[in-house]
C-alpha cells in the first residue's frame, strides 16, 4: 500500500522515525541499526517508517536500503531534497515517499518536484511550519501535509503553534504532526486538533524498547483523573501515569476547584463545566448539560477551542440501598438480547459503543474500569469520586490502582 494510502486509513496512526542523531539534540542512539529498529516499529503498529538519509543525522541511502529489506512498511525518505536526481536516488534505494520542506524551496520548485515524484511513483510529504507555509502547501494541492513543531532555523519547539496549524489545515488533506511527541497525551492533542498521524523519532530512538514506547503512544483508552483540587493530588495522578487531569468548576460540586492547577506538558488539563463554559486556560473543556435537581446532567461533550472532539457518557445506573450503582452488561445485553438486571438499559451501552471518540465516566474506579473498557472500548476513561478519601481529596493508592487497571 502506498504511503499516503496507509495514512488515509481510519483512525489515528504514527510514522516511526529512524535517526541516530540530530542537529538540535546531538547524538541520540549513534550505534543504532536499522535491522534492529525497523521490525520493532512494524511490531509496534507504525503505519509507515521515516528514515533520515542526511549526514547531519548520521544517515545515508544505505539506511534506506537496509530498511527496505527489514520491513514491509511504506518508507518516507527524509532529507533536504531539491532536485529530481535526489528523488530518483531515494526511490532507487527503496523509498515510497519523500520529504519536501517549504522553508527551503519556492513554489515553482516544489510543484516541479511533486510532479517528478509522481512520475517516479513516489508520494510526497510537504512540510510547513507557519501559516504562510500551510497556505502554500494547500495551494500546491499537497495531499499529505506535515506540520513541524520545530523551527528548523532556530530549533525551537512550539507545540501550541503546531496544534493551531494542524487545526487550520484543510480536512480533505492528510495531516501529520511532526516533532516533540513524547507522551500519549501529546499524541492525543495532535489527534484532537485534526492530525491523521504523528511522526515520532527521538522519543522512540531513546526508548529501551521502541516497540513498547510506540504502542504506549498509540494505546487507548486514555486515563483521566478528575475532581482534582490540590496540587499534591495532581502530582500523584501524573506520577501514576494519568494522561488528563480534570478540574471541576460546577456550582454545588463538592469537588469544585479554585483554578486549573499546573500540569506538565506531557499531560492535558481539562476544565469541567455545567451549562456554560468559562475561559480557564485548560487544554480542553468538558461541558455537561444542566439537569433539574442535580449538579449536572448525565452526558457531556469534550471541546477543543469550542469544537466538539469527543462525547462523554456516564455508566447506566440503577438505584441501590447505598446509592446509585452502575449496571454491567452481559454478552446478551450487548448483542441485543434481554437485559440481565431489571431496569437495565442495554441500549445505553450500544449507543456508548457507537462511532466516534467516547469518554466513559460515572463512578468508575479500580474495581470496575477493566470491565467498562471491555464493554464499551472507550477513547478515554474518567474517574473522580471513586478515587477519593474525602470529597475533593484523592487517595493516591486508589489513583495508582485505577491507572494500573485501566492499562491492564
Amino acid at each position: 500500500m502506498r504511503f499516503a494510502d496507509v495514512l488515509a486509513q481510519p483512525g489515528f496512526g504514527a510514522i516511526a522515525e529512524f535517526k541516530r542523531r540530530s542537529p538540535s539534540a546531538g547524538d541520540i542512539r549513534p550505534e543504532a541499526r536499522i535491522e534492529d529498529v525497523a521490525p520493532a516499529y512494524e511490531g509496534g503498529g507504525a503505519r509507515a517508517m521515516s528514515v533520515l538519509v542526511d549526514d547531519a543525522f548520521a544517515g545515508s541511502l544505505d539506511d534506506l536500503r537496509a530498511a527496505r529489506t527489514a520491513t514491509r512498511l511504506p518508507l518516507l525518505a527524509k532529507g533536504f531534497f531539491s532536485t529530481e536526481e535526489h528523488l530518483r536516488d531515494v526511490r532507487d534505494a527503496g523509498a515510497d515517499a519523500a520529504l519536501l520542506i517549504l522553508r527551503d524551496l519556492d513554489d515553482v520548485k516544489v510543484a516541479g518536484l511533486m510532479r517528478a515524484a509522481d512520475e517516479l511513483g513516489l508520494d510526497t510529504l510537504v512540510e510547513a511550519h507557519d501559516v504562510d507555509e500551510l497556505e502554500r502547501a494547500t495551494q500546491l494541492d499537497a495531499r499529505v501535509i506535515g506540520v513541524n513543531a520545530r523551527d528548523l532555523g532556530t530549533f525551537r519547539i512550539d507545540r501550541a503553534a503546531q496544534l493551531e496549524l494542524v487545526a487550520k489545515a484543510p480536512r480533505d488533506r492528510l495531516v501529520v504532526a511532526e516533532s516533540a511527541i513524547h507522551s500519549r497525551a501529546q499524541a492525543a492533542a495532535a489527534e484532537l486538533a485534526g492530525a491523521d498521524a504523528v511522526l515520532v523519532g527521538t522519543s522512540l530512538m531513546r526508548a529501551d524498547e521502541p516497540q513498547a514506547k510506540l504502542q504506549e503512544l498509540l494505546s487507548r483508552p486514555l486515563v483521566k483523573v478528575c475532581g482534582l483540587t490540590r496540587q499534591e493530588d495532581v502530582d500523584a495522578a501524573v506520577e501514576a501515569g494519568a494522561d488528563l487531569c480534570g478540574f471541576i468548576f460546577a456550582e454545588g460540586s463538592p469537588r469544585k476547584a479554585a483554578e486549573v492547577l499546573a500540569v506538565p506538558e506531557t499531560v492535558l488539563s481539562v476544565a469541567v463545566f455545567v451549562g456554560e463554559p468559562e475561559e480557564r486556560g485548560a487544554d480542553l473543556v468538558q461541558l455537561y448539560t444542566r439537569e433539574e435537581g442535580k449538579v449536572r446532567g448525565r452526558d457531556a461533550v469534550l471541546l477543543r477551542d469550542g469544537e466538539q472532539v469527543a462525547r462523554v457518557a456516564d455508566l447506566p445506573w440503577r438505584d441501590a440501598e447505598d446509592g446509585p450503582e452502575p449496571y454491567w452488561p452481559d454478552d446478551a445485553g450487548l448483542a441485543g438480547g434481554a437485559p440481565s438486571h431489571e431496569g437495565e438499559d442495554p441500549d445505553h451501552w450500544r449507543r456508548a459503543r457507537g462511532d466516534g471518540r467516547l469518554v466513559l465516566a460515572g463512578r468508575l474506579g479500580p474495581g470496575n474500569v477493566r470491565a467498562a473498557i471491555r464493554a464499551v472500548e472507550p477513547w478515554a476513561v474518567d474517574a473522580a469520586s471513586q478515587l477519593e478519601s474525602a470529597p475533593g481529596v484523592k487517595d493516591h493508592a486508589k489513583v495508582r490502582a485505577f491507572v494500573e487497571e485501566a492499562r491492564a
